[in-house]
């Protein structure tokens, strides 16, 4: 008779990355190739697939009321197929809004709007359900190699649906946008499908897990979700994913226009920029993943102040490159700047994962998810709020350098106050002496997820 492991082994992790794969694929096409079709094809401004894009990261300020729902029925499973399953539906309507847009820009939008928020919320669902499942069966070494594994594996589904999709659509027509996205979204559902299957409860330990869950009556939401914030380990840890991904959410957004306007790039040029920034920060997934899981060197929680600080000198050094000039290594700085990234995002998650496994009371959801809805509202606010700021600040300085530079310097100093707030210690005393600025995070933090006041 086979006695399953206590643990997830490195098949079933892959297996679950094939889920993070399709994930990718499909948020891929609607943030990337219909935001180009819609600027490019139907000569909308920017602003419009811009606002389809940031709905969809404010519909997972709904995360925690989704892990809520996980944590009450138990199994993850049928939320990760559910959440897969609402976002590949919203990918084929947001594609059918998005083919009518040159016969009715107002139904097109309206069918778009209804497809962003069915993106935002099976992104939501998928996505969290999917982290718990990895947190609560993982053994904690392996955390931040699994991390590793789901990441490069969501950057994998960008990378070849991107390349697939692209060769199918030319010569481009509305009817082949709908087919040609349709067919990849039902591709990924059926992936996701078949590998989530039968992965949860795998394990001894997953199953003594659903055995020993308490017993207590389901509370509501607002009553559970008061009580996870209550606890200084888990609100701090928020403040420091909301922090951080502020920081980190501007920089793709500015990168490539930086090395056009100030380096005078072409479109292949800062293309190979941003290479370059992926490349690095596959790389430091990578390291990290080895420096825990197979050297043992430093827990994930190190890796994430080392990689904030590391990720604030490396904007720093790319601002800086763009008052020097020309002869800057923009390039090897850029990559530097992805290094940085990859070992803080790595490690943050799987700080993330190991925060989660650590209580075992059936909250594991709205933990996740409140992490979650805090880098849904940063991705949502940063990317904005950055490149708002170059605009604003253009025309007040005399070079085009100099603006840039100010706002790398504001991301750089974001990241600092991140490194600052996860290496606060875990103490409650040292939670009640953190400093106002710390308090007001908290406050508006707080009243953001809760909708009261504080």
């Amino acid at each position: 008779m086979h006695t399953p492991a206590a643990t997830l082994g490195w098949l079933s992790i892959v297996r679950l990355g094939l889920v993070q794969t399709s994930l990718g694929a499909i948020v891929v096409l609607a943030i990337s190739t219909l935001n180009r079709i819609m600027v490019v094809e139907y000569a909308l401004p920017a602003s419009v697939p811009g606002a389809l894009v940031a709905l969809h990261y404010a519909v997972q300020m709904l995360r925690p009321r989704l892990g809520h729902g996980s944590d009450v029925g138990g199994r993850r499973t049928r939320w990760i197929i559910g959440g897969m399953s609402l976002l590949a539906a919203g990918g084929i309507v947001a594609a059918l809004g998005t083919a009518e847009l040159g016969a009715s820009h107002a139904l097109a939008l309206a069918v778009a709007i209804v497809g962003y928020v069915l993106i935002g919320l099976g992104a939501g669902a998928a996505g969290t359900s999917l982290l718990v499942v990895v947190a609560k069966e993982v053994a904690p070494e392996r955390r931040a190699a699994a991390a590793t594994v789901l990441w490069i594996m969501m950057i994998a589904g960008f990378a070849i649906t991107s390349g697939i999709v692209a060769h199918h659509l030319d010569p481009f027509s509305p009817t082949r946008l709908v087919s040609v996205i349709s067919c990849a979204n039902l591709i990924a559902l059926v992936v996701a499908v078949l590998a989530v299957y039968g992965v949860e409860g795998s394990t001894r330990q997953g199953r003594a897990a659903r055995e020993q869950r308490p017993a207590a009556p389901e509370r509501a939401f607002r009553t559970v979700l008061a009580q996870v914030w209550a606890e200084p380990r888990t609100r701090r840890f928020a403040i420091f994913v909301f922090v951080s991904m502020l920081a980190y959410s501007a920089e793709e957004l500015l990168l490539e226009p930086f090395g056009g306007v100030v380096f005078g790039l072409t479109p292949g040029g800062t293309a190979r920029l941003s290479g370059a920034m992926h490349g690095g920060s596959v790389l430091g997934m990578i390291l990290v993943a080895v420096a825990c899981t197979g050297l043992r060197l430093g827990s994930p929680r190190r890796w994430v102040s080392a990689g904030c600080t590391a990720s604030a000198l490396a904007l720093v050094i790319v601002g800086a490159g763009g008052v020097v000039g020309p002869g800057w290594p923009i390039v090897p700085a850029v990559f530097l700047l992805g290094l940085a990234n990859g070992a803080f995002a790595v490690a943050a998650i799987g700080s993330m994962m190991e925060l989660a496994g650590l209580a075992r009371d059936g909250r594991e959801g709205v933990r996740m998810g409140l992490w979650g809805g805090a880098q849904a509202v940063a991705f949502a606010a940063g990317g904005l709020a950055g490149t708002a700021s170059v605009d604003l600040i253009r025309p007040v300085l005399t070079a085009p350098s100099l603006a840039y530079l100010c706002v790398f310097a504001t991301q750089a100093a974001l990241f600092l106050v991140a490194a600052l707030i996860v290496r606060a210690p875990d103490s409650d005393s040292a939670a009640r002496a953190c400093a106002p600025e710390l308090r007001s995070l908290e406050t508006a933090t707080a009243s953001a997820f809760r909708g009261d006041s504080p």
